[in-house]
């Protein structure tokens, strides 16, 4: 069986609460353990935050390789440095303060032994409390599914995929794309010819704080948008209508009311491109 490693990044603006459950769920409670962690602290973190890394590295019940930058540098340089710190071709990401279920990577990583290049798997969306459950993404799965919904939507949600690092390197890596890194990432993976899948069923637990849809608007992510649409047609990921159809779609997005790109939402990114 495949060695993998764990890869989190953790800044100022995340729970020590929050980090501790992450943590315990993706390391000590797997039925498949990571076979090192790779911690990387983006900037100076509050005191009790701090605390919480220090005891979750030393009672760690595998390998933990740690790393502080001095300033916040962002998220994609944050994970650039810690894949070159991973000491497996496997890599599993996780957020600071997401919950993966028991099973996740004994269910992820078989898809990686049996070939692919990326897998991810589907979520549930919770409150502060785990039993508050309040929906549901389903990713689109199969090679071709994905590649197609990828044109126009992130067809992984980033806190969920296990891939491999030299899959990842392939297709240049990490790169600055305002809020969008991930999903610039993920399509010149698939751009690259990287085998990708993903698990429909929910290994992982999706903390939707106050104000997650208010975040998705605004002229900053609307900025974004536009940097990252002008890159896929720049690749040639996509087609001039299909730069047309979703600079206008997914620009009028970050300007409907707050409401309005809930339902928008719920009912066809969740659900993986369908609104049944």
């Amino acid at each position: 069986m495949s060695e993998f490693s764990l890869l989190m990044s953790v800044y100022s603006g995340d729970d020590a609460a929050h980090f501790r459950r992450a943590f315990l769920s993706a390391v000590h409670e797997q039925t498949r353990r990571p076979s090192q962690v790779v911690l990387v602290q983006d900037g100076p973190v509050p005191d009790e935050l701090a605390l919480e890394i220090s005891r979750r590295i030393a009672e760690s019940p595998v390998e933990t390789t740690f790393h502080v930058f001095e300033r916040n540098t962002g998220l994609a340089s944050a994970l650039s440095t810690g894949l070159g710190l991973a000491r497996f071709d496997v890599v599993a990401r996780m957020d600071a303060d997401d919950i993966s279920l028991p099973e996740r990577f004994e269910r992820q990583l078989p898809e990686i032994e049996a070939g692919a290049d990326l897998v991810g798997t589907g979520m549930l969306e919770f409150l502060d409390d785990i039993g508050s459950i309040v929906g549901r993404r389903v990713p689109p799965s199969g090679q071709e599914r994905i590649a197609s919904y990828a044109r126009f939507h992130d067809p992984f949600s980033h806190p969920t995929v296990v891939y491999r690092r030299a899959a990842v390197e392939a297709a240049g890596g990490y790169q600055p794309m305002g809020l969008m890194e991930d999903y610039w990432l993920f399509a010149r993976m698939i751009q690259s010819g990287a085998t990708v899948a993903n698990l429909t069923e929910p290994l992982v637990m999706y903390r939707v704080g106050a104000g997650a849809y208010a975040r998705r608007g605004g002229f900053a992510q609307l900025r974004s948008e536009l940097a990252l649409q002008r890159a896929f047609r720049r690749i040639g990921f996509t087609t001039p209508m299909q730069y047309l159809r979703n600079v206008a779609v997914r620009g009028a997005y970050r300007f409907v009311p707050v409401g309005v790109r809930k339902i928008a939402y719920r009912r066809f990114i969740a659900r993986g491109g369908s609104a049944g």
